[in-house]
């Protein structure tokens, strides 16, 4: 005998939400930087170059270019699998980058909820503490750049 699940509103609501890439528009200042800095590092790493050049001219400060790349190695070492990054150019996130923005503006905001929220279920707790401290670093190197 063969069950068919109908799908209730819920569940058709979360597809379709996945479904729809996010915006960039979405996050935050700190965050949105974050997401150019991925994509840059992920750009350079195709083409066999190093960043840290352009990064500490485009974000217009060696500090913040050094802390955003240890974040990046830190994310690339506890992410449970490659990372998706989209298109330089492209304005709409991966579900990847849009979870790396939510944890990068909640450590912004020095908001430890928001942070364990965004990563729950996806990085076990043990190993978020790190993303945490990396981020915090960050959003640190970011305030004195002002």
């Amino acid at each position: 005998m063969s069950y068919r699940h109908t799908p209730t509103a819920a569940t058709r609501a979360i597809i379709a939400r996945l479904a729809e890439p996010p915006r960039a528009s979405i996050l935050g200042p700190v965050g949105a930087r974050f997401i150019h800095t991925l994509r840059l590092v992920a750009l350079h790493e195709r083409l066999g170059r190093d960043p840290v050049p352009e990064l500490a001219t485009r974000l217009g400060s060696v500090d913040v270019a050094a802390k955003a790349l240890v974040l990046v190695q830190d994310i690339a070492a506890h992410w449970p699998e490659n990372i998706a990054v989209s298109r330089f150019c492209c304005r709409l996130l991966s579900h990847d980058e849009a979870t790396i923005g939510a944890i990068v503006d909640a450590a912004a905001q020095g908001d430890r909820r928001a942070f364990e929220a965004a990563l729950d279920g996806f990085i076990r707790p043990e190993r978020a503490h790190r993303l945490w401290d990396s981020a915090l670093a960050l959003a640190a190197a970011e305030i004195r750049a002002l």
